[in-house]
């Protein structure tokens, strides 16, 4: 058998493969809109590991396991062993002895990173403080659907320098765009990342500016899970950083703006832009349910 893969990061793929898998996205959104019976993994057990709370997350992935004819567990830290003190390698062996695939949604990343180690099953990153690659599959498959090929196009993110940003920048290398980070100073992303891809990403304090030419801007919470205690402090020194009609002027006339949700309104991005007929942040949101599937399909097929 080949060795297990991951998907820990947007790294773990190739371009090319990231390409296939997009536009896998595609195709399968298309035949179950149609009504067609996806159940081609019947019996597939994924276990999903939960130290954070999640919306789009779980139903997502459970609904679709359930399309693929398997079943998705849901574990959290309150009714397992790993909240009380089992180390995660010996949780990884365990597990994936048991079920054919895991999805981890914690804080560190060391955690799915030593997870993976040690497991004999495809583990997803399903968000950790570092990255969340899974969304920015379904934000990279909103845009394809919506403008095409996103190579060598202008990408803008306003806010936090979070794990959202840094995986725009992992995009930005794997997809082939620019990008530009509007925050406050101090809130930058991990100095190193930004180093790796100083070719295509800068950092730019003035979102205004950073917004110019833009094709897409992007924004999240000012405060992510774990935050919360800083949430007033960050309100005053976000406020300018608003997505809203103003700064989208900035923007190209037919620029697209997303936010993986769920957002704070009035806050990171105006009500009027969410409630935008033309918006593409709900379609943003359903592309999870798509993008993973076809990711879970590619991982189960290539640890046949």
């Amino acid at each position: 058998m080949a060795e297990t893969r991951h998907f820990l990061t947007l790294l773990d793929f190739s371009p090319a493969e990231l390409q296939q898998l997009i536009q896998r996205a595609i195709a399968m959104k298309q035949s179950h809109r149609g009504g067609a019976d996806q159940r081609t993994f019947p019996g597939a057990v994924m276990a999903m590991i939960f130290a954070k709370s999640s919306t789009r997350t779980r139903v997502s992935f459970e609904a679709g396991m359930a399309q693929l004819g398997g079943h998705a567990m849901f574990l959290s830290p309150q009714d397992t062993q790993l909240g009380r003190g089992e180390p995660v390698e010996d949780s990884a062996r365990v597990i994936s002895s048991m079920v054919d695939i895991v999805m981890i949604r914690t804080f560190g990343h060391d955690v799915v990173q030593r997870f993976a180690a040690h497991s004999s099953v495809p583990v997803i990153n399903a968000l950790t403080d570092d990255y969340h690659p899974c969304q920015l599959l379904a934000d990279m498959q909103t845009w394809v659907e919506k403008r095409g090929s996103i190579a060598g196009k202008r990408a803008c993110w306003v806010g936090d320098g979070n794990n959202m940003c840094q995986s725009y920048i992992n995009a930005a290398r794997q997809f082939d765009f620019e990008l530009t980070i509007a925050c406050p100073p101090g809130f930058e992303p991990d100095s190193k990342l930004l180093a790796d891809n100083r070719e295509r990403v800068r950092i730019e304090h003035d979102p205004a500016t950073a917004a110019r030419d833009a094709d897409l801007v992007v924004t999240d919470v000012w405060a992510s899970m774990g935050q919360e205690k800083e949430q007033q402090e960050r309100a005053a020194l976000f406020a300018p950083y608003q997505v809203n009609g103003e700064l989208m002027s900035r923007a190209n006339s037919d620029a697209l703006y997303m936010h993986c949700l769920p957002a704070h309104r009035g806050e990171e991005i105006s009500a009027e832009l969410m409630d935008a007929p033309d918006t593409v942040i709900w379609e943003e949101a359903e592309n999870r349910l798509h993008a993973q599937k076809a990711l879970v399909e590619m991982l189960l097929l290539a640890n046949q």
